[in-house]
């Protein structure tokens, strides 16, 4: 049987390789590619993949955000993350969304299928460092990055992404159903938890961080 997949990034140069890299497997089909987390799931709904390949960083909707969404809506989709974040706010940020699998973007052509086959037949699936890195979570839990992201909750990532995506307060407020006092509350927080001013320091902080592109 042929496993349907999308790909959904915002690199399309890194899109294109991943088509021409599963072209070679017999049994892998690539039917459709996305540009973003909102392309993604409108892709997802018209196109009925098996299995979505999903960056993180993305622009209109992240990949966490996405593959919340489409888990949501389409429980049976397999949802793999490329990704090249190791930060276990990331890792913890999408497995708990509901994502079947975590792959490095620096993976091997046969993980990356295995990868493919394993979470179609109902396995869950992460490469070598993610599986390190989420066991070594679970046994140094208190210990926290220097730079203060892994400090963050799930929602400030959400509301970090978005500022850096340069909309305004007001924008995010209409986006996430919240009042604007409450998105200016959790912009103080991000600011103090990593020792920023701005939104332009939020933008840097971003790109440093693989969140946002230029």
């Amino acid at each position: 049987m042929t496993i349907k997949v999308l790909i959904a990034d915002d690199h399309q140069l890194f899109r294109e390789g991943l088509v021409n890299l599963l072209t070679s497997a017999p049994d892998i089909e690539v039917i459709g590619q996305a540009k973003d987390g909102k392309d993604a799931m409108e892709k997802t709904f018209q196109l009925k993949p098996d299995v979505v390949l999903i960056d993180i960083g993305m622009p209109q909707m992240n990949g966490i955000d996405a593959t919340r969404q489409l888990k949501k809506e389409l429980p049976d989709v397999k949802i793999i993350a490329v990704s090249m974040h190791s930060d276990r706010q990331y890792v913890k940020g999408i497995l708990e969304a509901g994502a079947d699998g975590y792959l490095l973007k620096n993976c091997t052509y046969h993980q990356l299928t295995d990868a493919i086959q394993s979470v179609f037949s109902g396995k869950k699936i992460l490469s070598d460092d993610i599986t390190d890195l989420v066991i070594k979570g679970y046994l140094e839990p208190a210990e926290t990055e220097a730079d203060g992201f892994s400090d963050l909750s799930e929602r400030e990532v959400e509301i970090l992404q978005l500022y850096a995506e340069g909309k305004s307060t007001r924008e995010i407020s209409e986006k996430l159903f919240i009042s604007v006092k409450t998105v200016g509350t959790h912009k103080q927080h991000i600011l103090e938890k990593l020792n920023l001013k701005n939104n332009a320091d939020i933008i840097k902080f971003a790109l440093k961080k693989g969140m946002i592109h230029l």
